[in-house]
């Protein structure tokens, strides 16, 4: 049986570009979801891996399409292997039912990390220097509430626990503690 897993990062992006690819392949069945590569938390991912059995094939547009990262990509990969799945990938034509399809993979998913870590590094350089030039200032910080002093002091004496505390002050776990600290 043809599988296919269809991805784009975000519920305003479209996938019909993918899904055209797959037409002409006899896909059975398609996995289809709108979330970021990064997370592996991916519910349709999860649902085409137990779904996927011996002498299937997985098909995808591009193996980024499956993973962002090389180590998330042949892990994905190996799992397809231990349950007798063929890989394709259309983009990069790749098809791990061959030694040259599982060289090709390596090397490619090797790449795009590559490429990935060298963006990320340039990232930080602009952002190096913005900040040296005064045009960065990072993220502006969490204002105070009115109610801060009276709340907090609801807390210490132990009238209303953190979590109350942080939800009348509309402030993450995180941030309350911090602004403790800083005051």
């Amino acid at each position: 049986m043809k599988v296919a897993y269809i991805r784009v990062s975000t519920e305003d992006q479209n996938t019909a570009r993918q899904e055209e690819a797959m037409k002409s392949l006899g896909i059975e069945k398609a996995f289809i979801e709108k979330i970021s590569g990064k997370s592996m938390d991916r519910p349709q991912l999860k649902a085409m891996l137990d779904y996927v059995r011996e002498e299937d094939t997985l098909v995808v547009e591009s193996y980024s399409r499956l993973a962002r990262n090389t180590k998330d990509l042949l892990s994905i990969v190996e799992e397809l292997e231990k349950k007798g799945v063929a890989f394709v990938s259309l983009k990069e034509n790749i098809d791990t039912s061959t030694p040259q399809g599982k060289l090709m993979l390596t090397i490619f998913a090797g790449l795009a990390q590559f490429e990935r870590e060298c963006t990320l590094q340039r990232q930080k350089e602009g952002i190096a220097i913005a900040k040296t030039e005064g045009k960065y200032k990072g993220r502006k910080p969490v204002a105070i509430p009115d109610n801060w002093n009276e709340v907090v002091a609801l807390w210490r004496t132990g009238e209303i626990t953190a979590k109350v505390a942080q939800k009348k002050l509309g402030m993450t776990s995180a941030t309350f503690y911090r602004k403790l600290k800083e005051l």
